[in-house]
């Protein structure tokens, strides 16, 4: 059986904010008294450099509100409580995209997968889910599974390594659920094998648990199966149970998500999203916006996945950059240079100052005190740079 591993990290302090955004233009750690070092900037300076950008090398580039109300037609047609118009058609999409019965629109996706999980122990009455340690679940949601569902999370891997069936085969006593993330983000976008993620579920299913697929950036997995195994995204949400998807990440809409699975289970997910105060009055706006990012750009991820190895071609030859994984798996990758994250930052900024190209900002986990991990995603606004500028951009913020 063929599993994979990438280099190993080890936790660190991570940024709250959405690296999958272009970045932050206010960097973390600059104090709003006075700069942090010689050359820092304020964070109205950084701002006032960051609108002044032509271009900007992460994602889609920035999130602008002018961007985000084109995403709403004049048409669209208006929900009541997440009943009707545009939160029904972007439902019925999905559902059929991913060959399930029924989907349900959710403003958040920690609210959406605790709901489902839930539902899913409640069902098997067992409290035990596996997930890996570095999953949002346990990361980003003050242990919310925990806290209010009574859930009780079971890591059978330390550290950064991918999760793979060999360490599921250690897990001892009852399990209601088996949560998988398609890429990892905190591993730069790891993906297990076709023939490991069989293996997994398969797993799960023998020891009657659900199978629940963190899907969040599955536009972004989609691809690699494809070019890997030939397999579709119909045939990877084929292996689940249940299945999330946001539309803001990847796809750049203003927020919001849908869970997918059989009708009966999206129905107690319903209840849940009640009693979580997840029925809003109106959610058009979020609907309308995803099902335009998804109509306007579902179908790009593999020519974003194509610029993403060609720029990570390039940065190999850069000593003092390392990507992970290498080659990237999807159109994501993580950068750890090696150096002092004030000494970057002030280069990162020097560069955006005088080239008018915003690369990133803050790092996304600080490993050391010459250790800095940076988050990047190919989008749109990527496309417009080659491979060879970035690199001679980044050169520029690596150099001793």
């Amino acid at each position: 059986m063929a599993t994979k591993k990438t280099p190993s990290t080890s936790p660190a302090r991570r940024s709250r904010t959405t690296a999958a955004s272009t970045a932050a233009p206010a960097m973390k750690g600059t104090s709003r008294r006075r700069p942090t070092s010689a050359t820092a900037r304020t964070p109205e300076e950084v701002k006032a450099i960051y609108d002044a950008c032509e271009r900007y090398v992460n994602g889609h580039g920035p999130r602008r509100v002018a961007t985000h109300l084109a995403q709403i037609p004049e048409d669209t047609e208006m929900d009541v409580y997440g009943t009707g118009g545009v939160v029904a058609e972007l439902e019925g999409e999905m559902a059929r995209l991913l060959g399930k019965e029924s989907a349900l629109f959710v403003v958040s996706g920690t609210m959406a997968q605790q709901a489902t999980l839930r539902v899913h122990a409640d069902r098997r009455m067992s409290r035990g889910i596996v997930f890996h340690p570095a999953c949002h679940l346990d990361l980003y949601e003050e242990r919310a599974y925990e806290r209010l569902h009574q859930l009780v999370g079971i890591t059978p891997v330390h550290g950064l390594e991918p999760l793979t069936a060999a360490d599921l085969a250690r897990v001892r006593g009852p399990v209601a659920a088996l949560v998988i993330e398609l890429p990892q983000r905190e591993l730069g976008g790891t993906l297990p094998t076709w023939e490991d993620l069989v293996a997994q579920v398969t797993w799960a299913r023998d020891r009657g648990a659900a199978v629940h697929l963190d899907g969040a950036r599955l536009w972004e997995a989609a691809p690699y199966y494809e070019r890997s195994a030939g397999k579709s995204m119909a045939d990877i949400a084929a292996l689940f149970d249940t299945i999330y998807v946001s539309f803001y990440k990847g796809l750049g809409g203003i927020a919001g998500c849908c869970v997918v699975g059989d009708a009966a289970v999206i129905d107690e997910v319903a209840q849940w999203r009640i009693r979580h105060g997840g029925r809003l009055f109106g959610v058009w706006p979020l609907a309308a916006s995803a099902l335009s990012a998804w109509r306007e750009r579902g179908g790009n991820f593999a020519r974003y996945g194509t610029h993403a190895r060609a720029i990570a071609k390039e940065l190999a030859t850069l000593d003092d950059l390392e990507i992970l994984p290498s080659p990237p798996e999807t159109n994501m990758m993580h950068w750890r240079i090696r150096g002092e994250r004030q000494r970057i930052l002030d280069r990162m900024i020097d560069v955006a100052r005088e080239e008018k190209v915003w690369l990133f900002g803050a790092p996304y986990a600080v490993e050391g005190p010459r250790l800095q991990r940076f988050e990047f995603n190919v989008g749109d606004a990527t496309l417009e740079v080659s491979p060879k500028e970035i690199r001679e951009l980044l050169a520029r913020v690596t150099a001793n």
